[in-house]
């Protein structure tokens, strides 16, 4: 008689809104997922099979919660990568790697590895505190970025001129030189820990203009087959490099002379990915699920032109959600709605994500446009 097998655990440091998504893949897997998150009312707690609160830099919170799990992954790389090490040594599998987690999260040794293995990317200067900054100021226009902790816009100030430097960072960080590039692209690529890699065809993104924050994105990438193919090459080299196991956007600047130069990763599911849930055979969550278990990997082809529209909180508004315009937008064809499941909006805090998909690329840019205006996360008052 055949004995039913526990399938392994799947636990996951971070539980906003990536780990929502991939708990929602999960589920069509029987896949159970445990979560640490030091928010006691993230966007996950209701979803997972187990909701640990706890700090997700503390080693022996991180390092307690992985023993109650056979596989480790992460939702953010702001996390303790030491007790991902000793797991690591006793036996668990994390993915991505610690040891790869640790580059990543500092910009400057992540930098480094670009230029140590040929990776092409901007000029840069390492940079010790504000002081330095201002005496490698023959280097501007440039882009100061913190070392660590920088995320969503988060630690990044450009210094076109010596009056901005009055902005730069007085901690450890690097001055990336202003690349004047044409369009911004992104190619999220993933491989399993049996060397399958897969790669999904280039987007473009558009920033908001004040909190540096995707706030479109369109697939395809209206870009030449051969930028494209250039792209996603440089993806592949990167997390073949790398070593890694998971999931990997790769941010790249197409610039106006043709080149295509990494600006920066992350090892996890990624905004630049949101629209593949309806617009690929294989959600980037899925796949990702698929590659830190070591499951076959999907069809990363989009099933059609879409677009992606990050919902916002509304600048001025702080406190309970009321959202304006949703019954109206899901009255279209072709709209889907994804709302993140925070209670409480701030200005510009990642509420949720709209995708639209269409059969042509043409009047999609039109339509997202709309559908911004039309949506508003606003509190009520």
């Amino acid at each position: 008689m055949a004995i039913p097998s526990q399938s392994p655990v799947l636990g996951v440091l971070g539980g906003g809104q990536l780990g929502r998504m991939l708990i929602q893949s999960a589920i069509n897997y029987n896949q159970d997922i445990h979560i640490l998150d030091p928010d006691p009312n993230a966007p996950c707690k209701d979803l997972a099979q187990r909701f640990t609160v706890g700090s997700l830099k503390d080693f022996d919170t991180v390092y307690a919660f992985g023993h109650s799990c056979d596989v480790i992954t992460v939702e953010i790389e702001s996390v303790n990568t030491e007790a991902l090490e000793q797991l690591q040594r006793e036996g668990k599998k994390v993915y991505p790697q610690p040891d790869i987690l640790s580059l990543i999260k500092d910009k400057r040794k992540q930098k480094q590895f670009y230029q140590l293995h040929g990776i092409p990317t901007a000029d840069f200067i390492l940079t010790v505190d504000k002081a330095d900054v201002i005496h490698n100021a023959d280097f501007l226009p440039a882009v100061n970025k913190l070392g660590k902790e920088g995320y969503d816009g988060r630690g990044v100030q450009v210094l076109r001129t010596d009056a901005d430097l009055e902005n730069a960072f007085d901690a450890p960080g690097l001055l990336e030189k202003l690349i004047d590039f044409e369009k911004e692209i992104a190619v999220t690529v993933a491989r399993n820990e049996s060397g399958e890699l897969v790669v999904y065809p280039a987007v473009e993104c558009a920033f908001h203009p004040t909190a540096n924050l995707v706030e479109f994105l369109f697939a395809p990438a209206e870009i030449s087959q051969e930028i494209a193919e250039k792209a996603e090459q440089i993806a592949k080299d990167v997390i073949l490099k790398l070593g890694m196991v998971g999931i990997l956007a790769v941010e790249m600047f197409v610039t106006k002379d043709g080149q295509v130069l990494v600006n920066e990763v992350a090892p996890r599911t990624h905004n630049s990915g949101h629209h593949t849930i309806e617009a690929n055979f294989t959600s980037q969550f899925e796949q990702h699920l698929r590659a830190v278990m070591n499951w076959p990997l999907g069809n990363p082809d989009l099933r059609c032109p879409a677009a992606m529209i990050n919902l916002l909180g509304e600048d001025g508004y702080d406190g309970p959600v009321l959202i304006e315009g949703k019954d109206e937008a899901m009255a279209e064809q072709g709209v889907y709605i994804h709302l993140y499941g925070k209670k409480i909006t701030t200005p510009f805090r990642k509420m949720g994500h709209v995708t639209i998909l269409a059969d042509t690329i043409s009047g999609l840019k039109e339509k997202a446009q709309r559908i911004k205006e039309l949506i508003k996360i606003k509190a009520i008052q």
